[in-house]
């Protein structure tokens, strides 16, 4: 592990189902000492060749790690001391970059590797995790597919003490209830450490400070800073901060009402490329701000017709409607508090493909066949409202 000789810090958690918490715990100290872990405060001391004694099998630690941390570091040491193999679930994995996942999954295992010993980095074994926003089904059958990646060779012959590590900080943080058959090790928060201001400060050009996060990470940081990557990033930053600045006076926060057109035929969906920030040059839905005197349906037609071009009849668009939905996960907008009501058109497959033609915000429009639909080229949350609508 990249600290000095001794180092003393309180343990610590992040996990939650998209975002992360940091946690310290009263219970315990952990120490770090040429690079061995030693518990103090109970009676048993634990070191490398220890390992076989340790109470668990596995730990999990569900997170983000955007960027990885002192918080993330004192949890991994947490669950080392406390476990044979440490399993980290990296969420929001196999999505373009954005300001809010800016890091792609390599990136965020090689900043948490790079801070652990070569004996350190045998334990712990880094998945990728897919998020799905708004299916919990989903979801869990994700989590339980990604640790048995890696307890699958040893399940074969014993069954296994797998634990959960995370802190019940928030409604978001019920994921720790979605997983009855494993233990759960809950932690408080460490000295109250955020990756999120963190994160926005670095896209609009300021490195952490050098106490919050591990040597990897700066390393890392830095590197990235010189890249087109970073520099694509930071000018969605200040464009979000900028639009954000529009509303400082508002006597409390806006929330945004969009709609959205999921358009399915003969196999294929309709979809635009981004013109413009955020999300320049990513596929998405149809779809806008609503009209101050329109409905929801209205505007979703309003939107699709202006985009795409599509010459459907009003007639035809009723008469292949079958559903609409909310999305509101709050975080699904850089831009701010945005809810969307999606509509869920179906031509059906004995007519071909209409043509279409981007315009306004869109730079073009497409039929993209429902197989090649994939998480890293759409904008925002669409894939998963897509997956959610369509049945993907």
């Amino acid at each position: 592990m990249l600290l000095p000789k001794v180092k003393h810090f309180k343990t610590g958690c992040l996990g939650d189902r998209q975002a992360a918490c940091y946690t310290q715990t009263n219970h315990y100290e952990i120490i770090i000492v040429n690079q061995s872990v030693v518990k103090t405060n109970e009676e048993k001391t634990f070191r490398p060749h220890d390992v076989q004694s340790l109470e668990f099998d596995y730990l999990v630690f569900i997170g983000r790690f955007e960027p990885y941390h002192m918080g993330h570091q004192a949890v991994i040491s947490t669950a080392l001391a406390k476990s044979r193999h440490v399993i980290v679930l990296i969420g929001s994995a196999f999505m373009p970059r954005s300001t809010r996942n800016p890091f792609t999954v390599d990136e965020r295992k090689s900043m948490i590797l790079k801070d652990f010993s070569s004996e350190e980095t045998k334990r712990i074994h880094c998945v990728g995790l897919e998020d799905h926003l708004y299916n919990d089904t989903r979801w869990v059958q994700a989590v339980q597919h990604a640790v048995n990646q890696v307890t699958q060779p040893e399940q074969a012959d014993k069954a296994l003490n797998i634990g959960l590590i995370g802190h019940r900080k928030d409604r978001s943080s019920y994921y720790l209830s979605l997983f009855p058959h494993w233990a759960s090790v809950p932690v408080e928060n460490y000295h109250n450490i955020s990756a999120t201001p963190m994160r926005e400060s670095y896209l609009l050009g300021a490195m952490p400070q050098p106490d919050k996060v591990p040597a990897s990470t700066i390393e890392f940081l830095q590197h990235f800073k010189n890249s087109s990557a970073y520099a694509a990033l930071q000018q969605e930053a200040w464009y979000i901060d900028e639009y954000k600045r529009q509303w400082q006076s508002s006597p409390y926060p806006p929330t945004f009402v969009t709609t959205d057109a999921i358009m399915v035929c003969a196999g294929h969906i309709l979809l635009i490329e981004r013109k413009s920030l955020p999300g320049k040059g990513l596929w998405a839905l149809p779809g806008g701000f609503i009209d101050e005197n329109e409905t929801l349906f209205e505007s979703c037609v309003r939107e699709l017709r202006e985009e795409t071009g599509l010459t459907v009849s009003d007639a035809d668009l009723r008469h292949a409607f079958k559903a609409q939905r909310t999305f509101d996960d709050p975080h699904r907008s850089a831009r701010g508090r945005t809810i969307t009501q999606a509509f869920y058109f179906d031509l059906g497959v004995g007519r071909g493909l209409p043509l279409v033609e981007g315009a306004d915000d869109a730079a073009h429009a497409f039929w993209v066949a429902l197989a090649d639909v994939q998480p890293m080229r759409l904008f925002e949350d669409h894939y998963a409202m897509i997956t959610e609508m369509v049945g993907l």
